[in-house]
Formats: C-alpha cells, sequence, structure tokens
C-alpha cells in the first residue's frame, strides 16, 4: 500500500498506464543565423499559441470556463514580454531557440520553485509544462495521446500537467497518480473537475509501480493499492458504489436553504480566485462569496493592474453574483509571494514580515487603485471588503480613513459607490485572537482564516515534515481561539464566518454551529457536501458534540472523538 495526497475524492479501480517522460536532446553548441533563428522563435510562439488556444477550447467545451483558463494562463506566461524578451536576448547572444527558452524558463522556476507559497510553486510547475512542450515542438517530437488510452485507466506520471490533463477522456479514465504535486495544482484543479480519483505525491511510485499492473486508489484517504487481494477488490468496489450513490444524493442539497436539522440557518459561500470562478459558486448552489482572493489579478501580469482594469474584474464577479454578497479581500502579498514587478525586498521570515495589510498600507498608490476600484464597483452589487493579516485597531482604522477619503474623491467625480460598504478583517493570528473584543467594534464583520490562524497558534512551518504533526485545525489552542474569535464577534453583533479549510471539514461542523459561526465559506465542489452535513446536526446535538470535544487534552483525542461522532 502506498500513501500520498488526497488530491480528489473518489474510487478507482483499473490497470495502471506509465506516462513516461520524453528524453529532449539537441546540440547547444551548434551555429545560429541569429535572425533566422528570432523568426523561427516567432513563428514557433505563434503555433503554440494557437495549439494552446484549441486545448482552452476543448477543455471549455468538455470541462469549463474555469478550467479553461487554467491552459489559457500558459499563453499569457509564454507571451509574457519579460519571458519572451530574455528568450530573444539570449538567442542574440549565439544560442538556439531550444537552449535559450530552456535556459529562460529554468531560471524562472528556480525563481518560482524558491518562493514559500504553494500558488508562485504552482506557477513554476506551468512554466516547466510551457517548456517541455515548446521544447518537443521545437525538435518535432511527438506528445503522448492520453486521449487513446484504453478503458479502467489509472494514469502514472511523475507530474500530469494541465496539457495532459486537458487531453483525457473521462469515460475511459478512472484514476490518476503521481509522483509530486498537491491538492491546489492546476491538475488537481482538472481532476477534480473531471470527478476522476487523484492520489498525489506517492513516493517513489515511478520506479515501484509498472505498467499494466492492477490497482486501486482511494482519493480520499490517498492511498494506493497495487495488485489487490480479491477481498479488497469487493471492498473497494462496494465502497465506490456507496460513494456514487452519496453523490447522486447531493444533488437534492443543489437549491436548499442552509440551516441544520432543527432549522437554525446559516450562510454557505464558495471561496474563488477569479472572477469568473464566481459562476461555479452559483452553479453549484453557493449563496455569495466569502472570499476572492484579488492577488490573482497581481501575479497574472508583468506589471500592476490598473485601477480599470481592477474595476471590471470586480464588476464582472459581481454581476455574476447577482445581488448575493461578494467578499473581496484586499491584496495578500509580500515576502513569501515574490512578483518580480513589485520589487519586494527578500526576508529570512516572510511568514512574519512584510506582506499583506502591512505592505498595502505603505504603498499608498498600489492601494488606492484596488480601494477605489472595490468602492466604484460595489455601485454593481453587495461588495464587502476585508482586509488581511490585521494585527492592531490601528490597522483596520487606517484602511476606514482611507476608504472615506476616497468615497469623497470619487464624489467629487461623480462615480457612484455604495456608501455603506462594509470593511471586515480577517482573524488569522494570535494577535487578533487577542483582541478580537477590540476589533469586533470596529469592523462590520468577522472571516476566519484557519490555515494561517493554525500556522502562527501552534508556531509551526506548515512546510516542513519534521514539525507537520502539529499542524492541526484539532489542536485544542485553535480549537479555542476560534471559539473566542466567535465569542467577541457575536457579543458585537456582528457577522461572523470562516474561509479556511476547516469550514468544509464536517468533523468540525457541529463545533463550529455550537460556537455561533454565521458563515461557511468553502471551495465550490466542497457546498453540497458543507450544506448536507450541516442538515444532519442539530444545533442541540451541535452543543453536547462542543463541549465534549473542548474538555478533550490532546489533537488526537479530538480528531477521533469528531470522526466518532
Amino acid at each position: 500500500m502506498y500513501h500520498g495526497i488526497a488530491a480528489s475524492i473518489g474510487i478507482g479501480i483499473g490497470h495502471i498506464v506509465l506516462l513516461k517522460e520524453s528524453v529532449i536532446e539537441y546540440d547547444k553548441g551548434k551555429a545560429i543565423d541569429v535572425e533566422g533563428e528570432l523568426e523561427r522563435f516567432e513563428r514557433e510562439l505563434e503555433i503554440f499559441t494557437e495549439n494552446t488556444m484549441r486545448v482552452a477550447e476543448d477543455v471549455r467545451a468538455r470541462i469549463g470556463d474555469k478550467e479553461a483558463e487554467i491552459i489559457e494562463g500558459q499563453v499569457m506566461i509564454a507571451s509574457d514580454p519579460a519571458l519572451k524578451t530574455e528568450v530573444e536576448t539570449a538567442i542574440k547572444s549565439g544560442k538556439c531557440a531550444e537552449q535559450a527558452m530552456e535556459e529562460v524558463c529554468d531560471s524562472f522556476i528556480q525563481m518560482f520553485s524558491a518562493i514559500e507559497d504553494e500558488m508562485m510553486r504552482q506557477r513554476a510547475s506551468d512554466i516547466h509544462d510551457i517548456k517541455i512542450r515548446f521544447l518537443k515542438q521545437l525538435l518535432g517530437i511527438q506528445d503522448v495521446d492520453i486521449s487513446k488510452v484504453p478503458a479502467e485507466t489509472i494514469l502514472l506520471a511523475r507530474d500530469l500537467t494541465p496539457s495532459m490533463t486537458a487531453g483525457i477522456v473521462k469515460e475511459n479514465v478512472v484514476g490518476i497518480i503521481t509522483e509530486v504535486g498537491g491538492v491546489t495544482s492546476h491538475s488537481a484543479i482538472l481532476a477534480r473537475a473531471l470527478e476522476i480519483p487523484a492520489v498525489l505525491s506517492v513516493e517513489n511510485c515511478i520506479s515501484n509501480l509498472k505498467d499494466t499492473q492492477q490497482a486501486i486508489i482511494d482519493g480520499e484517504k490517498g492511498i494506493v493499492i497495487i495488485d489487490p487481494s480479491s477481498e479488497q477488490l469487493e471492498e473497494y468496489e462496494e465502497k465506490q458504489r456507496k460513494y456514487k450513490q452519496e453523490k447522486k444524493n447531493l444533488i437534492a442539497f443543489q437549491n436548499m436553504q442552509t440551516k441544520t436539522a432543527d432549522g437554525v440557518a446559516v450562510e454557505l459561500f464558495g471561496n474563488i480566485g477569479t472572477p469568473k470562478e464566481a459562476q461555479a459558486v452559483i452553479d453549484s448552489g453557493g449563496e455569495g462569496v466569502g472570499l476572492f482572493r484579488t492577488e490573482f489579478l497581481f501575479m497574472d501580469k508583468s506589471s500592476l493592474p490598473s485601477e480599470e482594469e481592477q474595476f471590471e474584474a470586480y464588476k464582472e464577479a459581481t454581476t455574476i453574483m447577482n445581488g448575493k454578497p461578494i467578499i473581496i479581500r484586499t491584496l495578500d502579498i509580500g515576502g513569501d509571494k515574490e512578483i518580480p514587478y513589485l520589487k519586494i525586498q527578500k526576508e529570512d521570515n516572510p511568514f512574519l514580515g512584510y506582506r499583506a495589510i502591512r505592505y498595502c498600507l505603505d504603498n499608498s498608490e498600489i492601494y488606492r487603485a484596488q480601494l477605489r476600484a472595490l468602492l466604484r464597483a460595489s455601485a454593481f452589487g453587495d461588495i464587502r471588503i476585508m482586509l488581511p493579516l490585521v494585527t492592531c485597531v490601528e490597522e483596520i482604522r487606517s484602511v476606514k480613513e482611507l476608504v472615506r477619503k476616497y468615497m469623497t474623491e470619487l464624489d467629487a467625480e461623480g462615480i457612484a459607490y455604495n456608501s455603506k460598504i462594509q470593511v471586515g478583517v480577517m482573524i488569522e493570528t494570535p494577535a487578533a485572537c487577542m483582541i478580537a473584543d477590540l476589533l469586533a467594534k470596529e469592523a462590520d464583520f468577522f472571516s476566519i482564516g484557519t490555515n494561517d490562524l493554525t500556522q502562527y497558534t501552534m508556531a509551526v512551518d506548515r512546510g516542513n515534515a519534521k514539525v507537520a504533526n502539529l499542524y492541526s485545525v484539532y489542536q485544542p489552542a485553535v480549537l479555542r481561539s476560534i471559539k473566542t474569535i466567535i465569542q467577541a464577534a457575536k457579543e458585537q453583533g456582528i457577522m461572523v464566518g470562516m474561509c479556511g479549510e476547516a469550514a468544509s471539514d464536517a468533523r468540525l461542523i457541529p463545533l463550529l454551529l455550537a460556537f455561533g459561526l454565521d458563515e461557511f465559506s468553502v471551495g465550490s465542489s466542497s457546498i453540497l457536501a458543507t450544506r448536507k452535513a450541516i442538515s444532519e446536526v442539530s444545533m442541540e446535538k451541535a452543543k453536547e458534540i462542543a463541549e465534549k470535544a473542548l474538555q478533550l487534552t490532546t489533537e488526537r483525542e479530538v480528531y477521533e472523538y469528531l470522526s466518532e461522532y
């Protein structure tokens, strides 16, 4: 039995098809005609763009807009002036197009891979995919046609890139196993969209597993079983049947109000990273957007997005939501997220450094453009502004003062906006937890970011395997922090939500209900399952479970108790 990261839930039973990486070889020292090589590069880039856009359109037709944007993003990266100019410069120095493209891509891959941020590391994976595809195109090497694999195939690869995933015929592929990758990787996103079970980062799977071997993968537990016994096959066939039936049952929750078994209503929102993802929230029965991560608008460009560009993006998401609330987080970027054009100085301790609200308040022109864009877009729907990494009262007061200032500017310009726009804070540090009562007097709402709250409360680097066991929302310290935050919001009469991964954890839902959480914000694919989990517990039962859980003294005790109920 092998273990990896559970990236896309479901049970897959089939036979392995190993996708081997092509050997890419070329003469790095060959003499070139510089002008001819530049023309060749331009011509091949145009072909690459056309081919990639065709793939994107196919993905849009078969899977959806959000997934097509992942493929389209590769066109933006390949055509980015920074990358293109460096390749052209390398060719002018006498290098062939293959060597120039490879070396420039490798430098970007190295830069993004060094950043302690999953989103930036995903960018490195995208550039690696672009590099390999472009080199194959230059050298005339044919890609493996994944669309031709037989029925009941479990794909095995070192890394299943977005371009490879895009070629999958859903009816033939029952599972995916890779040696690298995580839950936020673009391949994982595409696997979930295709509803194909996936287990990623299975150590040494390429060398240990073989073509045609029978296998079972459990995409919920992150398990891979090779050459299963008849008993294991029978067990997992039954699990597969139950999973499919449970999935069908979720459809009944599509248009239901979110409420507990005894009728207590709460709000169920979705998390998004781009404007178009708002449609997935609507399609999944979401009642609003609880987290719009605006940093995507900044990372997908080679220069700062203008106020107008941001306004159009926020307006697009607001229009899709059609009156439903949309909580937009201001720029959460800093030392750990290295966007070259921002020229942010590298720090030894980026998670404790110059980031998020601290960076924005120091860079007034960048923040002015974003806040004005948000205010202008608020004329088209229920936009609410959320501030990340707030650790003291002065920070929210400063932002509220800026909002008032920009309202005055817009008044003078005759531009409409919502004069009663709400400004809230993400509670994600022990400092914010300790002064939650003070922040509640200044904020219009709270949203608990459990990912960072857990990391900071437990003083643990969630990327460090040696201390990863401490990174758990089930830690008594984290649960008590969550309760304290919710209580402070309740005492001041403001809404309190949660936009971290814990909001969709069925084990935690009774505790969050008992504590008084008003709004759960989860990934679009988790909306129906979360609504179902909320509907299955009464407030009386939730309070009983919470009372017992808070008496337990270790993370393991809490986890096991909540798993049992």
